[in-house]
């Protein structure tokens, strides 16, 4: 959800200015990046309709460029191999935390003037670490979070290729923007760390420095970060669950970014009113009612085609038989005012797609006596009647008035000999898409 917003912010920024909005997969951590995690990316764009104007690009395709440009740092000096093994890092860790102090690379192998490194050992490859200055501050102006500024001594020297020759993230991502000239970069609050360090190596490599954005995380109801325990994480989670994507979409922009008081609006309008100036420096906190709230609304405005086409799988696998039934898009039409899913309006219209089955207790509670009669009046009527819900809807209160009853204790019985449920929509409406040949031959069997 975080790397959709992120993506859909940058989206509306490159088209708010007429900029370029770049795909790049970042997939040199292997145990993270799987192909269907990667394919999980790629999914969630097509289906959020954030198209890209160049990429994707993918990092893993880029190796001989990152090798080129360390094999210069090298050769520059500002970078160095480094033979100290994880162990010993760890031990310099440990033994800074027993002193008190911040837990670091001790710069063993970091060259200096006049310094003897030692004896490289023979069986061992080494990893590539950045030359990070020792003194001074890392700045920059945050367009979402303001001034930041970190001290080179906070830093030490960040492995940017690994014993095996990959390059690292940090490294990847510098050499990314410099190549591809990004000039803004927005991302999630949890890379504020990452900035200092990538803001040093572009300076290193005489790069002009894009502006930095990042924007605060999204939390779950319980101000905890976002995790699988607060429901669905990735947006491909939610076409399963019938959301549609143009209902993702304003919600997400919502997710930390305003424009007063607005919260339905298309991607055009949004596009037209965003700029970084009104993303928020608080965390968002994701609300499953309000997307479900502004998902109904936009099942309102659907084409009933389109839902028909999203439907109909879901209800075939539901045993749905559609020979001889109503057109399924006018069904639509009738049950998706309230319907806050796709999905709802799937379970919602198998009513009218399979063969009734009530309850027989329930039948016997509701169909009695003084009803017999009233229903043979009914059934007899509907062989006659203009067969609209404009003309069933004044026959019925015909019968009712004939014989003195209220509309509950007919149309109750009515619904389950129709549908097999108790609580459907208006049983007008419901009668005139059944059609007439259909209600009669259910009625049928309970005909005195």
């Amino acid at each position: 959800m975080g790397g959709a917003r992120t993506a859909l912010f940058s989206w509306a920024f490159a088209r708010h200015f007429g900029g370029t909005f770049v795909l790049r997969i970042e997939d040199t951590d292997l145990e993270r990046s799987t192909p269907e995690a990667v394919q999980a990316i790629i999914d969630g764009m097509q289906w959020l309709g954030l198209e890209h104007d160049e990429g994707p690009f993918y990092q893993m395709r880029r190796m001989d460029r990152y090798r080129e440009v360390i094999a210069q740092m090298l050769k520059d000096g500002t970078a160095y191999h480094c033979y100290s093994s994880p162990e010993e890092v760890e031990a310099m860790r440990e033994r800074m935390r027993a002193a008190g102090e911040k837990p670091r690379y001790d710069g063993t192998w970091r060259p200096a003037d006049g310094k003897t490194l030692p004896p490289v050992p023979a069986d061992r490859k080494p990893v590539v670490r950045f030359k990070n200055p020792l003194d001074g501050d890392v700045s920059w102006d945050d367009v979402v979070k303001g001034n930041i500024t970190i001290s080179n001594r906070e830093m030490d020297d960040l492995v940017i290729a690994r014993p095996d020759g990959t390059p690292t993230y940090n490294f990847c991502v510098v050499v990314d923007d410099w190549d591809m000239g990004i000039t803004h970069v927005i991302r999630g609050d949890d890379h504020v760390n990452n900035t200092p360090r990538q803001i040093n190596i572009l300076k290193a490599l005489g790069a002009t420095l894009p502006l930095y954005g990042h924007v605060p995380m999204i939390l779950g109801a319980d101000g905890e970060k976002l995790s699988k325990r607060h429901g669905a994480v990735s947006v491909m989670d939610y076409p399963a669950q019938g959301y549609l994507p143009e209902a993702m979409l304003n919600y997400l922009a919502r997710l930390g970014w305003s424009h007063g008081d607005e919260e339905i609006f298309s991607m055009e309008q949004f596009c037209q009113w965003f700029n970084l100036d009104h993303l928020s420096k608080s965390p968002a906190q994701f609300n499953p009612e309000k997307l479900a709230w502004i998902n109904n609304h936009y099942i309102k405005l659907a084409d009933n085609q389109r839902l028909a086409a999203m439907v109909k799988p879901l209800m075939e696998q539901d045993g749905a038989d559609f020979n001889g039934a109503p057109d399924l898009a006018k069904v639509i039409g009738l049950l998706k005012e309230r319907a806050h899913t796709v999905n709802e309006i799937a379970l919602a219209a198998m009513l009218f797609y399979r063969q009734p089955a009530p309850d027989a207790a329930l039948l016997t509670q509701h169909y009695t006596d003084a009803i017999k009669p009233a229903l043979a009046d009914f059934a007899q009527r509907c062989a006659t009647v203009e067969w609209t819900k404009e003309s069933l809807a004044p026959m019925i209160k015909e019968v009712l008035a004939a014989h003195k009853l209220k509309m509950p204790q007919f149309a109750m019985p009515l619904r389950l000999m129709v549908t097999g449920q108790l609580q459907t929509p208006a049983i007008d409406a419901v009668l005139e898409l059944f059609g007439r040949e259909a209600v009669t031959t259910r009625l049928q069997p309970y005909l005195l």
